[in-house]
């Protein structure tokens, strides 16, 4: 058996609630440009936000073989794991400074296995409703080609940060 290990690096967790002066997409925007360091999930799942505006957000991610189940292809929490971060996301783009949104519901489909030939993966989440209290965004996963891989719809709850 060849053992492997993974090292993961990230900055002090630095959150929302550190910029809550900014508006969701400054912030996000501020994570495009590295300006702001990206959330210790990302930098566990290897992924990065590569475009943001207002109601759509893009992530990018090669998946490895530490993401790959029993069966050799990637676990759906890979998957999972993006929409809910993307997703999530382009509802985040779409508030004013002083608010956040965190997950009420997910759904997710899964339509094809994502192995490591795979490539590429690109997530694009865009906004079906910005609500003022709860909103709701819908979301691909696809390689560079445009196959898709997943798909998902969330609910969000919209809440004012704490100073």
């Amino acid at each position: 058996m060849t053992r492997r290990t993974l090292e993961i690096t990230w900055a002090a967790p630095a959150g929302r609630h550190d910029y809550r002066d900014l508006t969701g997409l400054q912030f996000l925007r501020g994570i495009v440009s590295g300006e702001i360091p990206p959330s210790p999930m990302s930098c566990l799942f290897g992924f990065d936000v590569v475009e943001a505006e207002e109601g759509r957000v893009l992530i990018e991610c090669l998946p490895g073989e530490q993401f790959t189940n029993l069966i050799g292809i990637a676990h759906g929490g890979l998957a999972s794991t993006l929409l809910d971060s993307c997703m999530g996301s382009s509802i985040q783009s779409t508030l004013p400074a002083g608010a956040a949104a965190t997950t009420l519901e997910l759904k997710i489909n899964f339509v094809r296995p994502i192995s490591l030939d795979t490539g590429k993966l690109l997530c694009e989440g865009r906004v079906i409703h910005p609500g003022r209290r709860v909103a709701t965004a819908q979301g691909r996963v696809t390689d560079a080609s445009g196959t898709l891989y997943a798909h998902g719809t969330t609910t969000m709850m919209v809440f004012p940060l704490k100073a």
